[in-house]
């Protein structure tokens, strides 16, 4: 539908005010809300044709708020023309049908207004006579429509899960307290839970409980300010981590940054405010690592850190009120206390097991109802990591460390401490390991064998901890997709998507400046790893195999394109050929080399890619109906099949070897020629000729030809 007409009339504006008063929410449901706020009201002013100016999502714990500095306060005129049904359908022996009817009753005009006119294709709509409606009415004023907008932003704002109370005919993060509708001074009258809208809204809960009214919408973020609201979410942030700054500069250090720490803080309090605790010195004995745990898992407090990361024995809490910091401080120490001395007493008992000990323990433990134990799982390892060392030719010496590390990387999953803190697994492995005596790379890989676990996090760095960490993903993929759990839509309940990105990304960031990693064929292990189950799978290995190279394809186009472009990326990651994803995803060092080159002819606009996309899409056509054969110049008899087999070959030569950027590069910088030569035989050739008997040869030569150059990219996906 066109876009409406403005009218040329000056429009009043006026500052907007929804607030939503509710019990505490959790931090998650406030983030939540915040980042759907501003589309909601956007999307729900857009329909109801009000101009406005910039949104504002505003939130704490206790109230969802949005504020628009500028509204209009009459709708935006509509005068506009409406396509409407075909004219086949819309008249029929030149009386207007019940289409033309309905289309003529929905804009309010009469059938006799109805006009017909050529329409070019538009989106979905093909080109051809359409009818044409003209609808034309004033705006109404903005205040007997912004009720009815702010009830459905009240209503669509989304939450993991809602609560009902009182009557339950309503749902909610949490139970509504009061609503505030404000356009410029007016209220706007809306009701949601049996709440009625107004302009009385609540200071903080301890430090300015009484209700007060408010005045205009665009006094609303200081009126809360001013009683200990910071309603600002960035602005409360800022606040709150410069008293923690200066909280952890009081106690000789600086503040654990976390991320977690920060958002979830922050979402916690009106107006934060910050405590300083403390601990026995002797808790430092443990380690670091558990420390922070501690911290942040329950309390969310944030360390006290040494510049060279080790701790002191202090932590800083932040709080909605700090009335009666003695009090908050015993409370919090006590707490704090209790759960270090847990730690402590699961960190000394932990020592005392033996590494074998627990790594038998494995046996107790289900990988899968299908997949065995861990246990099993790590007998697997130790084969896989140890073929995967072997591969990269690593010394005799490293690869006994490999397999050591194999062996020993999940024995920490049955330790007391991580069963507390389970995302504590590697990193007490690796404490463990190195108290028991472990050689430090041993004890480095039982950490770093699972990286990386996250999109921000580096891939391992040694090659005992990458060997380790591929075999760890491989096994994974390649037992899940063995017995069909691979993932469908959105579920991926075993994370089998982060495993293999996790695959790639090892591979890539290491095969950059390591040919070892360049060289290794990921199907080839993905095969040797379904290999290592002993137990029978419901999928045979062709299948498998062909399940994970399309699934693998689809995670390197995505890492591809983030490298360089959409569009190079789907001309590198093609998708036609049926051997090539399989080709392309068994070294994909070389595949994103391939990208990298074209990106840089893409951005430079070379100007022979007009030419080679002409000519993809000719070999394109020919290689859908010919297979692909490398004839010799002897198999013809005309001078021009001569020349087609030596441009054939020439491409053949220029594409075989793409190891590297240099190479792909040289390639690039030929296929200029090529293509100009390729064009060439199109031109001065009738390479389907029915007369000819060689021209079935000649077309698979031609279809050969298309081949090799799809080993560059697809050139005609280049826009």
């Amino acid at each position: 539908m066109p876009t409406p007409t403005p009218s040329h009339s000056p429009l009043l504006l006026e500052p907007l005010l929804l607030e939503i008063g509710v019990e505490e929410l959790p931090a998650s449901f406030v983030d939540a809300a915040l980042a759907a706020l501003p589309e909601l009201i956007t999307s729900r002013l857009r329909e109801a044709r009000l101009a406005h100016g910039t949104v504002r999502a505003l939130a704490t714990p206790r109230r969802l708020a949005v504020l628009v500095d500028a509204v209009a306060t009459v709708q935006t005129d509509v005068d506009e023309n409406v396509v409407g049904p075909p004219e086949t359908a819309a008249f029929k022996d030149g009386q207007p049908t019940k289409a033309a009817e309905a289309f003529a009753t929905k804009l309010g005009v009469a059938v006799a207004s109805l006009v017909v006119e050529d329409r070019p294709a538009e989106g979905r709509q093909k080109a051809g006579r359409y009818v044409i409606g003209r609808r034309a009415f004033k705006g109404g004023p903005a205040r007997a429509i912004l009720g009815d907008v702010l009830t459905a932003v009240v209503t669509g704002i989304p939450f993991k899960k809602s609560m009902r109370w009182g009557s339950g005919t309503v749902a909610f993060g949490r139970p509504v307290q009061w609503l505030v509708g404000l356009l410029g001074k007016d209220v706007l009258p809306f009701s949601f839970a049996g709440i009625e809208s107004g302009r009385s809204s609540r200071g903080h809960r301890f430090l300015a409980p009484d209700v007060f009214e408010l005045g205009v919408a665009s006094d609303y973020v200081e009126a809360l300010r001013d009683r200990h609201v910071i309603v600002d979410r960035a602005e409360r942030e800022a606040l709150m981590m410069k008293r923690v700054s200066e909280a952890a500069t009081a106690a000789g250090g600086t503040f654990d940054a976390a991320r977690i720490l920060v958002d979830e803080n922050t979402s916690l309090v009106e107006e934060p405010h910050v405590v300083t605790g403390s601990f026995e010195p002797e808790y430092l004995a443990i380690p670091a690592a558990v420390i922070r745990a501690v911290a942040r898992g329950h309390q969310r407090y944030f360390c006290v850190e040494k510049g060279d990361g080790s701790l002191l024995p202090h932590y800083i809490t932040v709080v909605n009120t700090a009335l009666d910091v003695p009090t908050i401080t015993r409370g919090n120490d006590r707490v704090m206390r209790a759960r270090l001395s847990d730690a402590k007493f699961f960190f000394e008992e932990d020592k005392k097991a033996k590494l074998e000990d627990r790594v038998e323990k494995l046996q107790g433990i289900v990988f899968h109802n299908k997949l065995g134990t861990v246990r099993d799982k790590v007998r697997r390892l130790e084969r896989l990591a140890r073929t995967v060392a072997t591969e990269l030719e690593l010394a005799g010496s490293v690869r006994g460390q490999v397999e050591r590390a194999a062996h020993l990387s999940k024995f920490d999953l049955v330790a007391l401490m991580v069963g507390e803190f389970p995302e504590l697994q590697g990193e007490m492995g690796r404490v463990y390991a190195k108290h028991a005596g472990e050689a430090d790379v041993v004890a480095d890989a039982i950490r770093d064998h699972y990286k990386p676990a996250f999109a921000t996090d580096g891939v391992a760095e040694s090659d005992v901890a990458a060997c380790v960490a591929l075999a760890d993903r491989l096994d994974t993929l390649a037992g899940c997709f063995g017995v069909g759990l691979e993932p469908s839509g959105t579920a991926d309940p075993y994370a089998l998507r982060r495993a293999c990105i996790a695959v790639l990304r090892t591979l890539l960031e290491k095969g950059a400046t390591d040919p070892r990693y360049a060289k290794l064929d990921l199907l080839e292990l993905l095969d040797e790893a379904r290999d290592g189950y002993t137990i029978p799978l419901e999928k045979d290995a062709p299948k498998t195999l062909d399940a994970l190279a399309v699934f693998a394809t689809e995670r390197l186009r995505g890492l591809i394109a983030a490298a360089t472009s959409n569009a190079v990326a789907d001309a590198v990651v093609i998708d036609g050929a049926p051997t090539a994803p399989n080709a392309l995803v068994r070294h994909p060092v070389y595949a994103l080399a391939r990208a990298r080159a074209l990106q840089t002819v893409v951005t430079e606009a070379q100007p022979w890619l007009g030419q080679a996309r002409t000519v993809a899409k000719r070999l394109s056509g020919i290689s859908k109906q010919s297979s692909p054969v490398l004839h010799p110049a002897s198999h013809f008899e005309k001078p021009d099949d001569a020349g087609i087999v030596k441009v054939i070959e020439d491409t053949d030569r220029l594409t075989r070897e793409l190891h590297d950027e240099t190479a792909v590069r040289g390639a690039l910088a030929a296929a200029g020629e090529l293509a100009q030569r390729i064009d060439a035989i199109f031109v001065n050739t009738l390479v389907n000729d029915p007369a000819d008997a060689k021209t079935p040869a000649r077309l698979e030569l031609l279809s050969f030809g298309a081949s090799c150059m799809l080993r560059l990219a697809d050139f005609s996906r280049l826009a």
